[in-house]
């Protein structure tokens, strides 16, 4: 394993820092004033939009991009810097088209959807035009296992009826949302197999019965694009509608969340590092008690820590995006697990250690960093608990014991 950035990578990252620099940095502060007064900020995302597309920065984070796709086609491991980059601003992933949860839909149409669908969904995604949906986790049910979910899929002559309620709808509320892809029960028979009950339908927003009850707050910040609580009543939608095989939903789902997992994974590295740059500025410039507080050794302990935990991600996360590219997000789902819980953790971890620093200031929103420990908590849940993936990870390993179980035994034992 060699985890030594490309030329080619060296030079997109480059590319992208100075895009950062000269175009998503000077708008940061009228996205946040828009954002405020609750007003999507299409005025400042548009244009940066069409420079990004001009300059390539594009599509950046589908290994399946083809050469008649619009965008540059990259590897998880070629991407992985790229979206530690975009982490540090963290709206302007949508300049890239590289928000979620657009791209995990990307992907699975590119993967499953017919020929109409698309040209239809897939499309205008690729160009930026539209936003999209997904409708998985519910607010009566433990989303964590997906065999609980609830809403139904249900045919009726020559179309799918949709009823059930889902939260936590990131984009329900962006004003050029379109398609939602709800997931949901197709096969309610009994003696069918809990994993083929399941599928996922594509939904147009403007379909009568779809109904955003709610913008729900995580720890009390809104995000303008909003994390929806989603009603559907009666919903009908053709046949045709149906993304894939009915009962394929499980395959989807773990098709779609691999590759977004990590995403997050990588923006978070950027993110952590942004707090530990501003931690440790912070304690350069400020002075209590007649010194610096960089001359205090418990922050000096914090700032190391904070370097040895962020690297020590990187090289899981980069493993993770390795072993994807070389085998599959099937082969590297233990990966994808230890990173996801690892990644959340640190976020909150840095950040809270920064927030300390910055005294009263880092929990206002005069600094990135409240708003970057919510997000990080967030991430402890969203694409699956902390329990979940441990548990994925212990599996694993107790499968390995178990298969040289007494093996090696007498060699560790000391002699009578």
């Amino acid at each position: 394993m060699d985890f030594e950035y490309s030329p080619r990578t060296k030079e997109y990252v480059e590319r992208l820092e100075d895009f950062m620099q000269a175009h998503i940095l000077p708008a940061n502060a009228r996205f946040h004033e828009l954002a405020s007064q609750g007003i999507y900020p299409l005025e400042v995302l548009e244009p940066l939009k069409a420079r990004a597309f001009e300059a390539g920065l594009w599509n950046l984070f589908m290994p399946e991009l083809e050469e008649d796709d619009p965008g540059t086609r990259m590897t998880n491991l070629e991407y992985a810097p790229m979206a530690e980059v975009m982490g540090r601003v963290p709206w302007c992933s949508e300049v890239f088209n590289c928000s979620a949860p657009d791209t995990g839909n990307m992907e699975i149409l590119k993967r499953f959807a017919t020929p109409e669908q698309k040209a239809r969904w897939l499309d205008p995604l690729m160009i930026g035009e539209i936003r999209s949906v997904v409708g998985l986790t519910e607010p009566d049910t433990a989303s964590s296992d997906l065999t609980n979910l609830s809403t139904t899929i249900l045919p009726d002559g020559d179309h799918y009826v949709i009823n059930g309620r889902k939260w936590f709808s990131t984009g329900a509320k962006h004003p050029n949302a379109k398609l939602s892809i709800v997931f949901g029960v197709s096969d309610r028979s009994e003696d069918a197999d809990p994993h083929r009950k399941h599928s996922f339908i594509l939904v147009p927003m403007d379909t009568p019965g779809v109904e955003v009850v709610r913008d729900v707050p995580i720890m009390h910040h809104h995000a303008p694009e909003g994390h929806c609580e989603v009603v559907y009543r009666n919903v009908r939608v053709p046949r045709d509608a149906m993304l894939g095989q009915a009962g394929d939903g499980f395959m989807l789902a773990q098709a779609r969340l691999g590759p977004g997992r990590i995403h997050h994974c990588m923006r978070t590295i950027g993110q952590c590092e942004l707090a530990l740059e501003l931690m440790c500025e912070r304690a350069m410039e400020r002075k209590t008690f007649g010194k610096m507080l960089a001359d205090n050794a418990n922050i000096q302990d914090w700032i190391a820590q904070s370097r040895m935990e962020i690297d020590a991600a990187r090289l899981l996360m980069l493993q993770t995006a390795w072993k994807m590219d070389r085998d599959g997000a099937k082969a590297a789902r233990v990966d994808v697990s230890m990173i996801k819980v690892t990644a959340a953790r640190l976020q909150t971890q840095v950040v809270d250690r920064a927030m300390q620093v910055f005294g009263a200031a880092g929990m206002t929103p005069d600094t990135p960093l409240s708003y970057l420990w919510t997000w990080g908590r967030a991430m402890r849940f969203l694409d699956g608990p902390d329990e979940v993936h441990m548990r994925v990870v212990a599996r694993s390993e107790l499968k390995n014991a178990k298969s040289r179980h007494g093996a090696n035994a007498a060699h560790f034992v000391a002699p009578h």
